[in-house]
């Protein structure tokens, strides 16, 4: 046998890392006051940043409030908090003011927490972080794994985290969630000033302080699944009415809208269009004991849209509000066509030689958008500007507005 074969089979061979186990052991979750207290007074007297992290109850509950919050600092171990039981989390908040908080994938858990009053000061994404670094995977074990060589276990990020009393393998898992942070935070710090990225993350992190949440917008119903099925007015005002009533069930039983009633149930009605509610209650989708309690909430939202007059009914189609597709720029705007061409080599480019995602060096609709209407005088300062207007960082628009001007100002690419 071969070296090489001998090294393939001592590869094959090695045994997988057992999962890491927390190494204070899984605290009790805090449910007084005076327990949250007491955690709170140790959080002031510890040292370092703080790891956070979150969970919550999506595909059970409509709400997205967090059902258990994770937090840990040096000098003052791990603690699973129950915000349901102790809402008022302001002593968590005094004690952490100023801190910089370590969080993964920050806009998953910013607003769940900031509707408890914590709102961090400072903080570093470890999965914005592993982007930058183009790292391979940036989920949490994947980083763990990569950086620091410990395995954590998979299975509970999509578990129901409003049960109460939560389960104790739900809360192992929670308390790993934070147990690296802190030394996962370090080692990318230290590689991001190794690469030179550290004021690129900087500039990342400190925007993701105004980070909000996108309004959903009174056109949402749109987006119900299957929807492209549904062609006429009427039909869509179905999609719309019962969209509309079961985003009301939800809101009053915080409840997932999906546990409620399903998108394909909606669609279905919308094509069927039945005469009367037991038509509605033959159809599959309406035909379970959930469906049939409600019943009459649901043909109600069907004679509601059945009652509109023509000038209510939803439009087939809503015009764009950026530019059309991509790919019908070629016959309409030629010149936009040539600049996003140039636009996505240029990107590529930089991708390859920096190791960055693409979607981290510019954000594609941000860059359609300026490649659809560039500034009327194309210079290096005024795509600077536009890039930084649009929400680019200092640093993306110093990567792009120079390479950007050299390529569009070529014979014909802005012509």
């Amino acid at each position: 046998m071969s070296d090489q074969a001998d090294l393939d089979v001592e590869i094959q061979q090695e045994p997988e890392p057992a999962p890491a186990e927390p190494r204070d052991g899984v605290p009790d979750v805090i449910t007084t006051v005076a327990a949250l207290q007491a955690y709170a007074d140790a959080l002031a007297s510890g040292s370092g940043p703080l790891a956070v992290d979150a969970e919550r109850a999506s595909g059970y509950r409509y709400s997205q409030r967090a059902y258990l919050i994770q937090l840990r600092r040096e000098g003052a171990g791990s603690a699973l908090i129950d915000p349901i039981a102790v809402p008022d989390l302001s002593s968590i908040a005094a004690a952490t003011q100023g801190v910089e908080w370590i969080l993964h994938a920050a806009t998953q858990d910013l607003p769940c927490l900031a509707e408890v009053g914590l709102v961090p000061s400072a903080l570093f994404d470890t999965e914005l972080a592993g982007r930058l670094l183009g790292r391979e995977r940036v989920n949490l074990g994947a980083l763990v794994r990569s950086e620091l060589g410990f395995v954590l276990e998979k299975g509970h990020g999509a578990a129901d985290w409003s049960v109460r009393p939560l389960p104790a393998n739900q809360l192992r898992y929670a308390v790993l969630d934070v147990e690296f942070l802190v030394e996962l935070r370090n080692a990318l710090h230290s590689a991001l000033v190794e690469d030179g990225k550290w004021e690129w993350a900087e500039q990342e992190f400190t925007s993701l302080l105004d980070f909000r949440p996108r309004e959903r917008g009174e056109e949402a119903w749109r987006k119900t699944s299957g929807i492209h099925g549904v062609r006429k007015a009427r039909n869509l005002a179905v999609v719309r009415e019962l969209w509309r009533e079961r985003d009301r069930v939800a809101t009053r039983s915080d409840i997932a809208t999906g546990r409620i009633l399903p998108d394909t149930a909606i669609v279905a009605a919308a094509i069927a269009l039945p005469k009367n509610a037991d038509e509605l209650s033959a159809l599959p989708p309406f035909s379970g004991r959930g469906q049939q309690r409600r019943r009459t909430t649901w043909w109600s939202a069907i004679e509601r849209a059945y009652a509109l007059p023509d000038s209510e009914l939803p439009a087939i189609t809503v015009p764009p509000t950026g530019p059309p597709p991509p790919r019908a720029w070629a016959d309409r705007n030629p010149a936009a066509f040539a600049r996003l061409e140039a636009a996505k080599s240029i990107v590529s480019e930089i991708s390859d030689a920096r190791g960055l995602p693409t979607e981290n060096i510019v954000n594609p609709d941000l860059l359609r958008r300026l490649c659809w209407e560039p500034p009327s005088q194309i210079t290096s300062s005024t795509l600077e500007t536009a890039l930084l207007d649009a929400g680019a960082r200092a640093w993306q628009s110093g990567l792009l507005a120079e390479a950007l001007n050299a390529a569009w100002t070529t014979e014909g690419a802005d012509s």
